[in-house]
């Protein structure tokens, strides 16, 4: 009877948590505040960890995000829309202006000029003109594509419907973020949770005299596709900007070097609850253009603007247990169980404690009243101790010296690079043997960027393992589809979308399958980087113990710990035969990456120090007009670039073996 109640208590939450997703998400109109939300949303997981039999298709362990939107057809941005990397501190500033020093090969002395401005807590958007006509307008989406919005936009004030201006581009995407002010929400309040919730609900409105009613903003602070714009810096920009139309902050600057930087935030944040509208931080753009492009992007974020948060919001709790994590590379976790606390609206009921060493300098025990930050979306952590609370007869934590899966003797390994004992603690075990570092191989195994198997998710790789149905990777494709069908929770259309989920997944690129594969130091650009040099499947199942990993040497990217790291994972018998075993379930499909740009085919080295450009621009150049670098001189190689004394021995061995040899002047020809 108990299994029963519980179980319908269960899904009582799960079908209350279903209608404020639909409310929250569809209708921008949330029924309960964040902290109500994330409390619900917490007790149904803390359910399902205390009792292994409940189960539902919309658990929130199980779901991610919601539905798109019907309302709106989809388009693509013309230029992505990516979001910026955030910074917190000092350190987080100067490592990002030390890595702008490293990308453009500049002194580390220089002053850097910086476009200052507030990051608005709003709904970014893109607006298309062609001609000074505004044609269409997109939310930001997932970047690569959004919701067509267009007539909504039109019924904000601050964006002009026709742009008369003579310098005006005539094809621009302009991009600005769309809010509400504090004073205005203070009309509308009851049918929002906050101001951002009012934007975005009001622009997702499918009668956009619905969303005249309500007195959006909008402040616009970049372009993404444009032709023909002739604007050298971002502070120029913004004066453009608002010369066309448009409103821009009045709280936007040039400030140069990190230290002024510092001073202007502290300053901002300490009047920023003055300002009319939710505020979050400072975004910081490197304001000259042309080093905005030789910077270019990384996967998400452009390397040349940074968001410098506000400060961390935390709180006050108990540390109730400190339990160990085995992770999928061996990583020995300690994370602190602690009284649920609310921070920044999120209920946090774990924080991490890094690893031994950090547990030791502050000294943090079980039973330890604790001060928890939670600074955007890192990790909670442990900030200091309160020592005046501590309880008599308190006891030094001691880390494990055995792994708490397999009891194998855990490790710290030697740095040779900075002649030191890395600071955590892990399990030496290399393949399936400890059930912990499986469990979490066969979570990667099926994650999103791996084989990607729709609707398997961590909880139901824990069940089918507890369950006994899977050991290794391979076993998902002789699973047991009767027995999952009498489980709980499941039922024949579950068990029908998981197979089919499964059967969908067999067919992958080379270079996903050997990022799915979970080896250590090897992620998605090295297994594209492995997969090229390795060429087919036949190949991989042929490598063991006995390959010559040092031929890897040859493919720049791929360097001592790398391989030291597939020497130790092709040393492991059972990781050998997953990847035979896999050959009878997965086919391998071509990539359908295309190359075609001017150094296509072509290998190039470089070799003395470059004029006004780091190794990794010029490399990064080649590769994207789909040339290759190589590490070694050999027969493969192409061109040899020299810079600035060069190494002799390297040019003569060029020399011996024919191999083109060009200047920096003469390949940057090549290029025009």
């Amino acid at each position: 009877m108990e299994k029963l109640e519980i179980k319908k208590k269960y899904l009582i939450k799960i079908k209350e948590l279903n209608k404020h997703n639909l409310h929250y998400y569809q209708e921008s109109k949330p029924l309960i505040s964040d902290g109500e939300y994330d409390k619900l949303k917490n007790d149904i997981i803390e359910l399902e960890k205390k009792y292994s039999y409940l189960r539902a298709n919309l658990s929130p362990s199980s779901i991610v995000g919601f539905r798109p939107s019907k309302s709106f057809s989809k388009a693509k941005h013309r230029e992505r829309m990516l979001s910026l990397s955030n910074a917190f501190n000092k350190d987080d500033l100067d490592n990002f202006e030390k890595k702008i020093f490293n990308y453009l090969n500049i002194k580390k002395k220089t002053i850097l000029e910086y476009s200052v401005e507030p990051k608005i807590d709003g709904i970014s958007a893109s607006l298309t003109y062609k001609n000074g006509n505004l044609i269409s307008g997109l939310s930001r989406g997932d970047g690569t594509e959004g919701e067509l919005i267009t007539e909504n936009l039109k019924t904000i004030n601050d964006i002009p419907k026709i742009i008369k201006s003579e310098n005006f581009p005539n094809d621009i995407d302009i991009r600005g973020e769309v809010f509400i002010e504090n004073k205005d929400f203070e009309k509308i309040k009851t049918n929002f949770a906050n101001p951002r919730n009012a934007a975005s609900g009001t622009l997702r409105q499918k009668n956009s005299d619905e969303t005249k009613k309500i007195p959006l903003r909008f402040i616009a602070y970049s372009f993404g596709y444009c032709k023909n714009i002739k604007i050298s810096k971002q502070s120029e920009l913004l004066i453009s900007l608002k010369k066309w139309g448009f409103k821009t902050s009045k709280f936007n600057k040039v400030i140069s070097g990190i230290p002024d930087l510092i001073k202007n935030h502290k300053e901002f944040e300490n009047k920023r609850f003055e300002i009319d509208y939710d505020v979050d931080g400072l975004v910081y753009k490197l304001n000259d253009i042309e080093l905005q492009k030789r910077l270019g992007f990384v996967t998400n974020a452009p390397r040349w603007a940074v968001a410098h948060k506000f400060s961390a919001k935390s709180s006050i709790s108990k540390i109730l247990n400190i339990e160990i994590q085995v992770g999928r590379t061996g990583a020995l976790t300690p994370v602190a169980k602690i009284k649920p606390v609310n921070i920044g609206g999120v209920v946090v009921s774990n924080a991490t404690l890094h690893n031994e060493d950090e547990i030791n300098r502050k000294d943090i025990r079980i039973g330890d009243t604790v001060e928890i930050e939670r600074a955007g979306d890192v990790i909670p952590h442990v900030i200091s101790v309160d020592l005046k609370k501590r309880k008599k007869g308190s006891r030094k934590f001691i880390f494990p010296k055995i792994c708490p899966s397999c009891k194998s003797k855990v490790i710290k390994e030697y740095n040779f690079q900075t002649k030191k004992y890395d600071a955590v603690k892990r399990c030496p075990t290399e393949g399936y043997e400890c059930e912990k570092i499986a469990i979490e191989k066969i979570k990667h195994f099926i994650s999103k960027d791996a084989l990607n198997i729709d609707g398997f998710g961590k909880k139901v790789v824990e069940k089918f393992w507890d369950l006994k149905l899977i050991r290794l990777p391979q076993d998902l494709f002789k699973l047991d589809y009767n027995k999952i069908e009498k489980l709980e929770g499941w039922g024949k259309l579950s068990v029908s979308n998981l197979k089919h989920a499964i059967n969908k997944s067999t067919k992958l690129t080379l270079d996903k399958l050997i990022f799915s594969l979970g080896i250590r130091h090897i992620g998605e650009k090295n297994a594209k980087l492995i997969s090229q040099h390795i060429g087919n499947f036949d190949n991989l199942t042929n490598i063991s113990s006995e390959y010559d990993f040092n031929s890897f040497l040859n493919t720049d990217g791929i360097g001592e710990t790398q391989i030291k790291s597939l020497e130790k994972f092709f040393s492991n018998t059972t990781n050998l035969n997953v990847i035979k075993e896999l050959k009878n379930y997965i086919g391998i499909i071509e990539s359908d990456t295309k190359f075609s740009g001017k150094f296509k085919d072509k290998t190039f080295m470089f070799t003395g120090k470059l004029n006004g450009m780091s190794r990794a621009e010029a490399k990064s150049i080649i590769e994207k007009n789909s040339g290759k670098i190589l590490s070694t001189i050999s027969n493969k190689l192409d061109h040899l670039i020299i810079g600035e004394k060069p190494t002799n021995k390297k040019v003569n061995l060029a020399k011996e073996l024919n191999i083109n040899i060009i200047s920096q002047k003469e390949w940057k020809k090549m290029l025009d």
